[in-house]
Order: structure tokens, then C-alpha cells, then sequence
């Protein structure tokens, strides 16, 4: 307590009043001013103080309460309590200056007595010390919430420690003097030291161990093992449980007092706050693993590898190479086996790579059944990683062999970037798959040219669907024997807007392997219907309309689906429509192709085998198929012109006669080709020497001509 008053007997009679009394169970430190100055001396280095008795008039009339403006706005010192004095009547301060000074009492010295000084002094420390409680909280909780920011923000388990520790001491208002160990939940593991500092900053990462020179060792151990808090004299350890997986943390700290209740109530709140910090981190670790680790082979992912080839770029160190691996027909092992039993041979396949690869060279899963290896170009030699899953693999105790195929990139073709390096590797992997099937291929430069020839291509593509650069020409298809017009076969063409035109084996393939074939495959379905629609209702009859289709848009679970509702919904029988596939279907399945051919068919649509001959299915496979038209080939036809044999014609000819199956020759060039393919015995016919591919319009107008028998040669 500050006792300001510039007569003496009033201190002597202050000393004399208190001397040997303790208020709230405390003993009483007084300090004297003798006058308003000296007092704003002695608070410049001196602050700590519980009440001030005061008088109100010293060296001036208003010292005073000059005084008391100083100490509440310009020291800031609010908790402080304040007794005003005064020994000259008419000096009393108005109700409003003591509201607005936050004074606590207000007595005359003429009225003082012991008693009524120690009841003023014992409600003014009750005061003090309530709003000492609320202040040191609202201080607490601003700590702990700037804390608690700064220990979201800490990203790992270490900082999250060594933040605790430094947030707890500044709580606290003390120096950082501790540790902080962790514990796996289930107490199997030996509690390891995280954090520290002070007189502990040589324990970080030792195992926490009795030791006589670190006695806190044993309240940690102590915490943990009882799952409590431990409050000492003069030290504490805080207990913060994980949950379920996670880690029990301990934090220790010399405090040097015992704590207080209020203090202790606010370490409850960290606790809390430091806890929810504990399961985030946690969360964030465990997302950490879902971004960067492949949940089921627990190696590095996609984005671990592109993020360690980015770091290695800036880094001009030995020559290095990425290569990836794909296990052949793995779908087929799912499909047969079961993709748990596919699980497990990849896990097999990443053990043996694991076993067999250099420290130095990262594996890691870029895709469902690929990996990825990278590290130095001499510890990735093609034929060493071509033999590493050569050897059967051990699947469930059982012998299991695989096939590979591997594309790789080194890192002059890397272009700068991650990301790079994994595309330029798996265009080189898709060239080992299509054409180098169970081989390693190396990407150069002049597949990358080739690779964005083909994504131009595409990006071309898209925008020609989208801007009707894309058309329907129809070729008309006769009856050899009798000249009689039986159908038509649609074709989809492009013209740039440059009116360049880009061949259909170009931008098919294309559109196969980028997903595209489907719309448009249904674009040139709905086109060839509507356009037949407006030839019938023009009152011309050119038969059916032929719609090839890839072997990608047959496979599709709705496939049969999107062709039968929009016969339905275009108001076309379905007998106007024949479908094209090619021999390629095989490759499906015989369960998929005959259950798609037998609903389609069953519907009234006729189904011709288009390109027959040049594929790889086997006549048995084709015997079983629901079909009704076989296609010879230009290739097979175009013989007959440069008068070669026609061996392959006719045996086409013949296996259709003897399938009960219509017969149809492409690339008829002239009548002598006609008449030797009707010998054959040959059906029906397409070529230029019948008609060319004609839009819309040309071929209204070559009906009109054929209908008025302006066509030499042709039958109506």
C-alpha cells in the first residue's frame, strides 16, 4: 500500500494503525510519498501496488486528483484501488469525479479511526482483488487465444510443443523453464521429450528416463501414466490426452509459486484449446498422408512425386531418370480374380520393387495399376527394372507371374517441371502398350512432337464438333445383279474453316482414345436418322442407312440404350437402321457382344461386320455372333482390279453363303469389278464406280436424276 500525504503525522498515525495487521490472511508492505511528485516518481519504477490512501489537497488545491488522473489514464494502472483523504472541509470531490477516476472510498483524516481505516482497506483489497482475478483472466484468455492461433498455425508436432511450452510461460508470466514430452496412447511406446527449454534444452528427442539432474523426468512420467495433472509448490505438469490413435502430451514448467485458483482455471481453458490444437494437427498429419501417400501400398503418391521431381530440378546433381511401370491386362486380373486378390498382387509387385531398388530411387503409385520409380539414371538400368517383376510374384503363398510394360523419361526431357516429366513418361508408356506391348520404351523428342501433334489434333477436334466444322455424306450401296438402290452408308467428314479436310482415320483415332467417339459417335447416328426421315418424307425411298461404330461406343453399358431411344424417339423403324462394327469387338467378350447384337437385333436392326478380313477374330467367335452382313474390304477388292486372283473375295463370299449372311463389296471402282464380284457371288456393293459420298443436298438431287432414270445404268 502507497501512502501520499504531505503531513507526516498522517503517515506515522497509518504505520501505527497497521503495524503487525494482515488483511485477507496477507501481511501489509507500506510505501510513503510526501507529496503528489514524489509519489509520480516513486510509480514510475513501482507499480505493483494493491491501494493508495491519498490527499486530496498537497502542493496545489487539485495535486491530488492530478495525481490520480496520472495513475489511472496515463500508468494505466486500473486495478489498483484508490482511498481519497482530505483535512480541509469544502475540498470533498464531486460523486462524478469519483465515478470518473474510479475511486474507491472517500473519508475525512478528522473522521479516521483504526477500525474504520482497516474496514476501508479491507474493501478496497476485496475490490483489488476481484478485479485482479478478472483482469489476470481477461488476460489469460487474450493469451490464450493469441496462443492458440499461433499454435493452429504451428503445421507439426514439434513446433506444436515447443509453441505450448512458450504459450504456457508467457500464461503463466514467467520465464520458459520446462519440457514437453508424448506418449502413444496405449502407453506401449516410451514417452519422448519434444520440446524444452531453460536449464532442460539437452533433453529434445531423448527418451524421458529417471535422472537425478532432471527431477521433472518423474512428474512427466507420473502424468502420463495417471492421466492427470499434477500441481506442485512450485512446479506443475500438465496432462493433454490424444484420442484413440493419436498422442498423450505432458508439458512440464517450473513455475516458482504455488498457482492460484483463477490461474489454474485458465490453464484449464489451454488445456482445452491445446487439445483441439492436438486433434487438428493430427487431422492434418493424417490428410497430409491422404495427399501425399497411397492408402493402399503406404508409398509415396502422384503429388509426392511431382513435388520431389520439382525440388530435384533446381538441384544439378547426377543424371537422373523417371520411369514408370504398368502391369499388363490388369483389368482382367480384377475381372477374374477379384480386386482384392489385384490388391494384394500390387502389393506383392511394390514389396519386390521396394526389396530390389537402391535407397536413393523414390517408389511411389501413380494410378491404379502403375508405378513410378525415380532416382539416379545409372541405378534405373531398363533391363535390371524389366527383370524385377520377372519372377513370379508371391501372392497368398502361391506363385503369381506378371507382365510389364515401362515408358521412362530422363531429365533433359524432363522440361523444367514435375509435371512434365510424369506426362512425357506416360506418353511414352502408352506407346510401349500399343505398340511395344511387355517392353520398356525410352521417350524422345520426336514422340513428344507426335504427342502434341495429337493433342492439337484434339483441341481442333473439340472445336470443330462445337462450330460445325463436322458433316454426314452419305455413299450409296446397290444391288449388284439388279442395280436396285437397297441403302446407304453414313460418313462423318471435317472440314476446317481454312476448307482443308482432315481424313477420317486421322481424327477417329483420336477421338477414340480422348472419349470424344461417344457424343460424336451419337451426333452421326442422329444425323443419318433425321436425314433418312427427310428423304422418306420427300418421297424418296433410298432403303436403309448404314452407322458405323467404334469399338469404344459398343462397349458402353448404354450403348444399346441411347441407339434404340433414338430410333423411338426420331419416329424411324428400326429396320431402316444397320450398325457397322468391326472385327475389333472380339476383344470385348463374346458374353457382352452377343447380349448387345441379340437386344439390338431383337429390336429390328440388322448388323453388318464392316472391314471383314482384316481383323483378328476367329471364325468360330463370328459363327456365334447374331449378324446379317459381312463387308469384303477395298483392300481385298481393289485386287480384283489390278486383275489379281480373288481367292480372298471369294472365300469372304462363300463363308457368308454358308452363314446365311448378306455379302456387300466396298470400293467398287467400274463395271468390271461389278461383274466379276456378282460372279463371285457378291450381293451388294459400294465404290466410286456406283457413287460417290455425296451431303445432304447432292444426294437429294442424285435421286431426283436416278428416280427419272437419268443415271446410265442404275435401276430405280
Amino acid at each position: 500500500m502507497l501512502v501520499v500525504d504531505d503531513d507526516q503525522d498522517v503517515h506515522a498515525a497509518t504505520d501505527f494503525a497497521l503495524a503487525d495487521t494482515r488483511l485477507l490472511g496477507r501481511p501489509i508492505e507500506l510505501l510513503h510519498a510526501h507529496s503528489a511528485q514524489q509519489a509520480r516518481t516513486l510509480l514510475a519504477h513501482d507499480r505493483d501496488l494493491a491501494v493508495i490512501l491519498l490527499d486530496v489537497v498537497m502542493e496545489t488545491p487539485d495535486a491530488g486528483l492530478g495525481l490520480v488522473q496520472h495513475i489511472r489514464h496515463d500508468l494505466g494502472m486500473t486495478t489498483t484501488r484508490i482511498v481519497l483523504h482530505t483535512g480541509q472541509p469544502g475540498h470533498e470531490p464531486e460523486h462524478e469525479t469519483l465515478q470518473r477516476y474510479d475511486i474507491n472510498d472517500y473519508q475525512s483524516k478528522g473522521e479516521v479511526t483504526r477500525h474504520r481505516l482497516l474496514t476501508t482497506l479491507t474493501t478496497a483489497l476485496r475490490s483489488y482483488e476481484q478485479i485482479r482475478t478478472i483482469e489476470a483472466s481477461r488476460r489469460g484468455l487474450q493469451h490464450i487465444v493469441e496462443g492458440s492461433a499461433a499454435l493452429l498455425e504451428a503445421g507439426e508436432l514439434r513446433r506444436l510443443a515447443d509453441g505450448a511450452l512458450a504459450q504456457l510461460a508467457r500464461l503463466l508470466n514467467t520465464a520458459p523453464d520446462g519440457l514437453v514430452c508424448a506418449q502413444s496412447t496405449d502407453a506401449t511406446t516410451e514417452p519422448t521429450v519434444l520440446a524444452r527449454a531453460g536449464r532442460y534444452a539437452s533433453q529434445t528427442g531423448q527418451p524421458v528416463e529417471p535422472c537425478h539432474d532432471h527431477p521433472a523426468m518423474d512428474r512427466l512420467r507420473a502424468a502420463l501414466s495417471q492421466r492427470r495433472s499434477i500441481f506442485g509448490p512450485d512446479d506443475m505438469v500438465l496432462f493433454i490426452p490424444g484420442d484413440g490413435a493419436g498422442l498423450d502430451l505432458a508439458a512440464y514448467l517450473h513455475t516458482g509459486r504455488p498457482l492460484e485458483t483463477v490461474t489454474k482455471q485458465l490453464i484449464d481453458v489451454f488445456c482445452v484449446n491445446l487439445r483441439a490444437c492436438l486433434r487438428n494437427l493430427e487431422l492434418i498429419e493424417r490428410l497430409r498422408h491422404l495427399a501425399y501417400e497411397d492408402g493402399l501400398l503406404r508409398i509415396p503418391n502422384r503429388t509426392q512425386l511431382i513435388e520431389r521431381i520439382d525440388d530435384d530440378t533446381h538441384d544439378a546433381r547426377q543424371p537422373r531418370r523417371l520411369a514408370l511401370i504398368d502391369i499388363d491386362d490388369f483389368s482382367g486380373i480384377n475381372e477374374l480374380m477379384g480386386h482384392e486378390f489385384g490388391d494384394r498382387v500390387l502389393q506383392s509387385a511394390a514389396q519386390r520393387l521396394r526389396t530390389l531398388l537402391p535407397s536413393d530411387v523414390l517408389l511411389a503409385r501413380v494410378a491404379g495399376n502403375a508405378f513410378a520409380v525415380y532416382g539416379p539414371r545409372g541405378a534405373l538400368d531398363p533391363a535390371n527394372l524389366s527383370a524385377a517383376l520377372t519372377a513370379p510374384l508371391d501372392v497368398d503363398g502361391q506363385p503369381f507371374r506378371v507382365r510389364v510394360s515401362i515408358g521412362s523419361c530422363d531429365d533433359e526431357l524432363f522440361e523444367g517441371r514435375g509435371v512434365n516429366a510424369v506426362r512425357n513418361a506416360q506418353v511414352a508408356l502408352k506407346h510401349a502398350k500399343q505398340q511395344h506391348r511387355g517392353r520398356w520404351v525410352a521417350f524422345d523428342r520426336d514422340m513428344a512432337v507426335r504427342s502434341r501433334h495429337r493433342a492439337e489434333l484434339l483441341t481442333r477436334l473439340n472445336a470443330a464438333f462445337n462450330e460445325n466444322q463436322l458433316f454426314v455424306v452419305y455413299q450409296p450401296q446397290i444391288e449388284l445383279a439388279s442395280g436396285r438402290l437397297i441403302g446407304m452408308e453414313a460418313l462423318v467428314r471435317w472440314r476446317r474453316n481454312d476448307g482443308q479436310l482432315i481424313p477420317p482415320d486421322t481424327f477417329i483415332p483420336v477421338a477414340e482414345r480422348s472419349g470424344l467417339i461417344d457424343a460424336l459417335g451419337d451426333w452421326v447416328l442422329q444425323t443419318a436418322c433425321h436425314d433418312l426421315l427427310r428423304l422418306l418424307r420427300l418421297g424418296f425411298d433410298p432403303g436403309r442407312v448404314a452407322v458405323n461404330v467404334s469399338v469404344i461406343q459398343f462397349g458402353g453399358a448404354a450403348f444399346a440404350d441411347r441407339v434404340l431411344s433414338t430410333l423411338e424417339r426420331l419416329g424411324l423403324p428400326s429396320q431402316r437402321l444397320e450398325l457397322e462394327i468391326t472385327e475389333s469387338v472380339a476383344m470385348l467378350g463374346e458374353d457382352v457382344v452377343q447380349s448387345v447384337l441379340q437386344r439390338l437385333r431383337a429390336a429390328g436392326l440388322s448388323v453388318a461386320i464392316d472391314d471383314f478380313g482384316t481383323g483378328y477374330s476367329s471364325l468360330a467367335y463370328l459363327e456365334r455372333l447374331p449378324l446379317d452382313c459381312l463387308k469384303i474390304d477395298r483392300v481385298f477388292v481393289r485386287r480384283l482390279e489390278q486383275g489379281g486372283e480373288a481367292r480372298v473375295a471369294e472365300l469372304i463370299a462363300q463363308l457368308g453363303h454358308k452363314l446365311g449372311l448378306r455379302v456387300l463389296a466396298e470400293g467398287i471402282e467400274d463395271e468390271t469389278v461389278r461383274q466379276r464380284l456378282l460372279a463371285l457371288g457378291c450381293q451388294e456393293g459400294q465404290g466410286f464406280g456406283i457413287a460417290r459420298p455425296m451431303a445432304f443436298e447432292p444426294l437429294r438431287a442424285w435421286l431426283e436424276a436416278r428416280a427419272c432414270g437419268a443415271l446410265p445404268g442404275t435401276n430405280p
